[in-house]
């Protein structure tokens, strides 16, 4: 593919909603099926390479996000063809998981278990949700298992890419399917968690990072392990999941870079101070949620504060005019573009301050002119996923990492527009914004 052919077309106006239609074509290009179902090549392009190791079940990458958008896109258009997409790659998911032995939310069984149950949920298909609950017992179990009799423990990885992301997991399989056990177990585990001095991160434990390094962020780091203190506060009430959720917000506040009325966040201490991504999985739009998630569950105004300064942050850095370290050319879910969409829709939805659905706005324009139609199978973006490598330069179809979760944030976008036909939209555990993006002002007429 020539150079041309990758330019983004500033010229191209698309709604959201339009966009997220073409990436559908375009992941839709990528279907293979067989005797369980379907699933979908990372990339289809002729050469193509992938961004990630394949891992074609995956939320991260795979058919469990891929599911998830299909599910998604079919509510937002009212097609019924889109829910057989969802519907061919829940079967498969269904017939195979068994399979896999990775537990976590955003590349094992967790995420399965997810998009499962929003596939039975949506298609009314209780053989799907009988699968789902059939995961979560098996996560349960292996968490008795591995504790020893010292307590449920999966890992020794707290964050959300270990432990975490299992945890919110269950809750939400708790409240979906209705089994108390599924939130005991995630209670329990979370208590061993909140009894760590600053939670999120375990030394030396993160690929291409010193080994006394620590990371501040979401996937790997302290904010997003202090989400979960926080979520587990607002279930049980038990102020040992507050105390440590705070303990690791003061942590990320004391590390931060504070200007007027903006924060950013190093990508690790000490090494890399002035190293602030703004993406999702290290920077910004993931430690906004924690503090967001604090205020949700405790009414503390400080916390609120806090997520508009990273928000702030992330509007004072020129982006997306400009590229910044932390803001290179990359426009997925994971770190990317999509991934901070996300975040300033769902501060709109939260405050119902018109600036952030203006700012949202601005990067989907930005976002959408990125795209590429080179073959005229539709929408897909080019990106340099790894920071480090900007010349490994691949497009995927999947949730963190390409056109899934791009038109997801798009569709989730679009939703938040339409104030005159709200719509549910499907948020991820971590994720602590309203599933109905809208905020409560245009109902109540405050």
């Amino acid at each position: 593919m020539s150079l041309e052919e990758m330019r983004a077309s500033s010229a191209r106006a698309d709604s959201p909603l339009t966009a997220a239609i073409m990436a559908g074509r375009w992941i839709r290009s990528a279907a293979i099926d067989d005797e369980h179902g379907r699933r979908w090549l990372a990339n289809p392009d002729a050469r193509g390479a992938s961004a990630v190791t394949s891992e074609p079940w995956s939320l991260y990458s795979g058919a469990a996000g891929i599911v998830l958008f299909f599910l998604e896109l079919a509510t937002a258009t009212g097609h019924e063809a889109y829910l057989e997409d969802a519907r061919a790659g829940a079967r498969r998911l269904a017939a195979t998981w068994r399979e896999q032995d990775d537990l976590t939310l955003y590349h094992g069984l967790t995420g399965v278990m997810i998009a499962l149950m929003e596939a039975g949920w949506t298609l009314g298909e209780a053989g799907f949700e009988a699968e789902a609950a059939a995961i979560a017992d098996l996560i349960v179990r292996r968490g008795v298992e591995q504790g020893s009799g010292d307590g449920v423990q999966w890992s020794r990885d707290p964050a959300q890419r270990g432990e975490g992301g299992i945890i919110l997991g269950l809750l939400r399989a708790a409240t979906h399917l209705g089994v108390p056990a599924y939130e005991e177990a995630a209670v329990e585990a979370g208590r061993r968690i909140a009894r760590l001095p600053v939670p999120g991160h375990r030394f030396g434990d993160c690929a291409d990072l010193p080994v006394d390094a620590v990371t501040p962020g979401f996937l790997a780091g302290t904010s997003g392990t202090a989400f979960l203190l926080a979520r587990l506060y607002g279930v049980t009430g038990e102020d040992r999941f507050l105390r440590a959720a705070r303990s690791g917000a003061a942590f990320v506040r004391e590390v931060s870079h504070v200007t007027g009325a903006c924060a950013v966040v190093p990508h690790h201490v000490p090494q890399a101070r002035d190293l602030h991504y703004l993406g999702f999985c290290s920077g910004s739009a993931g430690v906004a949620r924690m503090f967001y998630e604090l205020y949700r569950v405790a009414g503390d105004p400080g916390d609120l504060e806090w997520a508009g300064r990273l928000a702030h942050g992330i509007v004072s850095s020129g982006v997306p005019r400009r590229r910044t370290e932390g803001y290179w050319n990359v426009a997925c879910q994971c770190c990317g573009t999509a991934g901070v969409i996300e975040l300033f829709a769902g501060l709109w939805a939260a405050t119902g301050e018109e600036r952030h659905l203006e700012y949202a706005r601005t990067l989907a324009a930005d976002l959408i002119g990125r795209a590429t139609d080179h073959n005229g199978q539709g929408y897909r973006w080019y990106q340099a996923y790894r920071r480090l490598r900007p010349g490994e330069v691949t497009a995927d179809t999947g949730y963190m990492v390409g056109a899934a979760g791009i038109g997801t944030a798009l569709l989730h976008l679009d939703a938040a527009g339409r104030a005159d036909h709200p719509r549910r939209v499907v948020l991820l555990p971590d994720n602590p914004f309203p599933a109905i993006p809208l905020p409560s002002s245009l109902f109540t007429g405050d």
